[in-house]
């Protein structure tokens, strides 16, 4: 009989300290009543998702948890929003991605 797996990614869940949680993580201040019960009853694990010299994101960490080698495949995060909204790239194309801002004057400091 095959088993049933169900994987559960916390991307982004640790974080870092914040002075307006006293100092903790978003995760070690929330309240995981639903997380703890599975983790009670479920097999609990741990996985180096980052290889050494890439910098630590989403997009090399999913990237690893699916089977492929980042320092192969990863050439960005654009290549892979693009696919996410299924615009098909050639080879010799090229996709870049930005976050885009709008500053304005408030005081004496942009905002």
């Amino acid at each position: 009989m095959s088993k049933k797996f169900i994987v559960l990614l916390g991307d982004g869940m640790a974080d870092e300290p914040i002075p307006e949680l006293n100092g903790k993580t978003p995760l070690q201040a929330a309240q995981t009543p639903h997380l703890d019960y599975l983790a009670q009853r479920g097999t609990l694990g741990l996985v180096w998702t980052i290889p050494s010299g890439l910098a630590p994101g989403s997009d090399v960490a999913n990237l690893s948890i699916f089977g492929y080698d980042p320092h192969l495949y990863f050439t960005g995060r654009a290549p892979l929003e693009a696919a996410a909204m299924g615009i098909k790239l050639d080879q010799a194309d090229v996709a870049f991605r930005c976050n885009l801002i709008t500053l304005r004057q408030e005081g004496h400091k942009e905002v």
